[in-house]
């Protein structure tokens, strides 16, 4: 059976053991692994590839960049204008967008 890299890390030490002792002579000692070194014992011997992709959530990201540059420039001259209640306004609007961002990535 074809196994991926997430499914066998959602496994427990019991069905990766099993599927250890179906590798046969592939790896040895399997029984007395954790589940980290069994895991990765078993990924190198069923050629898994161990890193994680993550896809891309969000489409617009230049978009959102964009508007955080233009809004960093409205912010400078907020603060050379020493207009305080603008300023805030700004900074929370760079900050969601930034958190927009992050929350696309992870």
């Amino acid at each position: 059976m074809e196994y991926t890299y997430k499914e066998l890390k959602h496994k427990t030490v019991a069905e990766l053991r099993e599927i250890a002792a179906g590798l046969g002579d592939a790896l040895k000692g399997y029984t007395q692994m954790n589940k980290e070194h069994l895991l990765e014992a078993i990924c190198k011997a069923l050629n898994i590839d161990m890193h994680e992709h993550h896809a891309a959530k969000l489409a617009n990201k230049g978009k959102i960049k964009a508007q955080i540059k233009a809004l960093k420039i409205d912010r400078d001259k907020a603060i050379e204008a020493k207009d305080y209640v603008q300023l805030k306004k700004i900074r929370r609007e760079i900050k969601k967008l930034k958190n927009k961002l992050r929350k696309a990535v992870a």
